[in-house]
């Protein structure tokens, strides 16, 4: 289990470094948490670290949105908040990312629970007191 506690914007760039440090084999990251919990916010930092200078932005309705490595990789972030129906990951061959090998961010994962991966690292984020944040993480076999 992964934990950090206290966490400010400051301290966020560390987080995520610890973060993938933490899971150095796995590649999906399922980011729970309310709404304004950070997510984005977050996942901007890992695909920093990930060597991406691309803007990273909740792809609310576009639902993925690909950034790009200094190397070249991709990395796919994934918002499923506003997911009608399962049929729309099918139709987006959710699978062909998933299973890629790249990193793939997802937020609002609990809309796709029966189809992600095992293994996958759950990380929860949520508000604390005065603008700080909890982070906790596990890596989940179905």
């Amino acid at each position: 289990m992964f934990e950090r506690n206290h966490l400010t914007l400051r301290e966020l760039p560390e987080a995520a470094a610890a973060l993938i440090s933490a899971f150095p084999d796995e590649r999906v990251f399922a980011f729970y948490g309310s709404m304004g919990a950070g997510k984005t916010t977050f996942i901007r930092e890992v695909c920093l670290l990930l060597g991406s200078e691309d803007i990273v932005t909740s792809p609310t309705f576009a639902i993925i949105n690909e950034y790009h490595t200094h190397s070249g990789d991709s990395l796919f972030h994934f918002d499923f908040y506003r997911l009608k129906a399962l049929s729309e990951v099918y139709d987006l061959g959710y699978e062909d990312y998933f299973y890629s090998g790249h990193y793939c961010l997802i937020e609002w994962p609990e809309k796709v629970a029966g189809l992600l991966p095992s293994p996958h690292t759950e990380v929860i984020l949520e508000e604390e007191s005065e603008g700080t944040r909890r982070l906790r993480a596990r890596a989940v076999e179905a």
